[in-house]
């Protein structure tokens, strides 16, 4: 498993369950996710971006949701390819303008 895939999705889950579920017997959010995190063997950032993620998802915080981002990545990606497709269309267009003055000028 590549690094960044290291944990499944079931694992993460779980985790930001068992934070949501007892911050309430910590002093604090970061001391539940200390615990936690201890738990099931991962890092306190890795947890903490978990559990920023499943809150930004279910509208808890603000911010940009995994689906958002899914849909920006992709348009992002789409006006790459057009911007390079409009590229190779304007490079056609030029050479075949100046085929056709070369043609009539002869």
């Amino acid at each position: 498993m590549s690094k960044a895939n290291r944990y499944s999705p079931e694992v993460r889950e779980r985790a930001v369950r068992m934070v949501l579920e007892h911050e309430g017997d910590y002093a604090s959010q970061w001391q539940a996710i200390q615990s936690i995190a201890g738990k099931i063997g991962c890092s306190l950032d890795s947890l903490k971006i978990w559990l920023k993620r499943t809150q930004v998802d279910t509208g808890q915080i603000p911010g940009t949701t995994t689906e958002e981002r899914d849909r920006i990545k992709a348009l992002e990606k789409e006006v790459k390819e057009l911007r390079r497709a409009n590229e190779i269309l304007k490079t056609a267009s030029a050479f075949f303008a100046q085929a056709e003055i070369d043609r009539t000028l002869k």
